[in-house]
Order: structure tokens, then sequence, then C-alpha cells
């Protein structure tokens, strides 16, 4: 009598998990089919051939990571080829917002797009599963495979604007310090090129971001590029506003030929007063801030101890019965 509802409960629980075993193993041959190599058979084979001679004589042996990486390169142009940005526009914004963010290689925007993408495929497969394993299969789970598509989708573009603000941040905040040692190396004597070249290195384990950007700027003044040009470039390059000023006025001091240790003294004492005033402002939101864990989470305990015994002694003075007389 029990045995036939029973396996039908069973077969109901169970086929929600092959209907996501089957959309997984879809997803899996659609991410092999466009990410297949182009080359033959052959070719692959000749091609592991030669890479297991060449670490045979070289002595270097294959990591996980190593075979992750390579995987990894040969699946991105396929990945990021219908994310590719349609205009130049498009392009340098794109460019803009990684190398804000500290990513400059020119495979950067490439490796980015694929991560979205793969981002996107994980949170559909996530997305799915969870939707046929808590509701079964019912309209509300293409409703959760949508929506988790659309998470793992955005996920790498939040990442990126928190690490470019992150970077802006440490370049703002690091400014007056890196402009004050600059100001006193230029007053020592020593050109702008090398006063630029003596913070990078004696600011290099306390402000590694703005280091990281006066050293390649050091670099293009090695190279023969010229200084209003490299100047330009690292305002630009970092997107920080104060840099930008800071670079507008090196190239003009250098133009007309004024003096450059009292520019970047006047520019030295704006940005610490702005670096100031940003501290006093985070002082002043910190009483509102305050209010709502105080209210949330510190509120009602003092509420229970204060107001608790009276609230009690309320209680079996109304009401003798509660309190046993």
């Amino acid at each position: 009598m029990y045995e036939l509802p029973i396996a039908a409960i069973q077969l109901y629980q169970v086929v929600p998990i092959f209907v996501f075993l089957g959309v997984l193993a879809f997803f899996w041959f659609l991410v092999d089919f466009f990410t297949r190599d182009a080359k033959g058979n052959a070719e692959v084979r000749l091609d592991s051939l030669n890479e297991r001679m060449r670490m045979m004589a070289t002595g270097d042996t294959e990591k996980p990571s190593d075979f992750l990486n390579q995987a990894l390169e040969k699946a991105t142009p396929a990945l990021s080829k219908h994310l590719q940005p349609q205009n130049e526009v498009e392009r340098s914004k794109l460019k803009q917002r990684l190398t804000e963010a500290g990513f400059r290689s020119e495979e950067a925007g490439n490796v980015f797009l694929a991560i979205k993408m793969l981002g996107a495929i994980c949170g559909l497969i996530l997305g799915g599963g969870l939707g046929l394993l808590t509701s079964g299969f019912s309209p509300m789970v293409f409703l959760r495979i949508l929506l988790g598509g659309g998470i793992g989708f955005f996920i790498p573009e939040f990442i990126l604007s928190s690490l470019g603000s992150g970077r802006k941040k440490q370049i703002t905040l690091a400014l007056p310090d890196c402009l004050d040692l600059l100001v006193v190396s230029v007053e020592a004597g020593l050109g702008l090129d090398q006063g630029i070249r003596k913070v990078a290195d004696e600011m290099k384990s306390t402000y590694p971001v703005l280091v990281e950007e006066l050293q390649l700027s050091t670099l293009h003044l090695q190279m023969g590029r010229k200084r209003a040009q490299v100047l330009q470039e690292l305002g630009a390059r970092t997107g920080v506003e104060d840099l930008r000023t800071l670079s507008s006025l090196l190239i003009q001091a250098d133009k007309f030929g004024s003096g450059v240790a009292q520019a970047l003294r006047v520019q030295s004492e704006s940005m610490r007063t702005k670096r100031q005033q940003i501290a006093e402002e985070k002082a002043a939101k910190t009483a509102v801030k305050l209010i709502f864990p105080l209210v949330i989470f510190i509120f009602p305990g003092v509420f229970v101890v204060l107001v608790g015994p009276a609230a009690i002694q309320m209680a079996r003075d109304m009401f003798p019965a509660m309190s046993g007389k």
C-alpha cells in the first residue's frame, strides 16, 4: 500500500538532480566548443611533444598552476570574443578603467571580458542548480538562472571599480608626503627627474602604489621621452584629479621657467589641507553612522535592563494573579 507513494516521492526528488546534471553537461559542452583549439590533433600532439622535450632539456617541471594558466590563455580569446567593445571609445574607456585599477597588460581587456563571461556561466549553473534543488523544476528556476547569470556577470565590474577606487584613494593620501620629499630634493640641488627617482626609492615601502607610477614615469624618462608628455600621461593614467593638477603645474613651470620648488610647496600644502578636510568630513559623519548600530544592537539591551524590572513590577501590580499572591 505504501510502496508506490514512497517510490513516487523518491523519483520526484531525483528528477531535479538529473535535470541539473544535464544542464551542467550542456554548458560544459558549450564552453568546450567555443574554447576548442583550432589546430588539428596532429599539431596539438606535436606541440605537446615539443613542450615536453623542452622541459626535459631545461629540467623544468610542469605545475598545476602552469596548466591552469595555459588553459586560461587558450580560452580567453574565445570567451571574450562576444564581449569585445564595438568602437574605439568603448575600448579606450575599458583600457582606462583597467589601468586605473593597476592592470596595464595588453591582454588585460581580453582577460577581464573572459572573466565576466566565466562569471556569467558559473552564475547560470549555480542559479539553476540551487533553483532545482530548492524548488524543483518550476518557472521560478528560469528566473533564478537569469538572476545568477546577471550577478556572476556584474561581480567582476564591481571588483574592478573597487580596485580602482582603492588605488585612487591611496595615491591621493600619499601625494602630500611624496611632494614634501620632492621639494626637499629639488631645493637640495637635484633636478626634477632625479628628484622623482629619489622619491620613488625612499617611499617604496611606505606608498607602493604611487611609487609604482613614479617608477614607470622614471623609466619613460630614461627611454628618452619628453618630460611634458610623461607628466601628462602620469596624471591621465592614474585618474586622480590631484595628480593631474600636479602634472599640469609641473609642465607649466617647466615651460615658463618658473621655480619648481615653490610650485611644489604650494601644491603640497593644498593637498595636505584637502586631506585634512577629508578626515574632518569622515569624523563628522561618524556620529550619524553610529546611530544605526546603536539603535539595532545596543539600545534594545539597554532598554531591557532599564525598563525590564519596572515592567515586571507593573505587571505584578496590575495582575496580582500572575505574581502568585
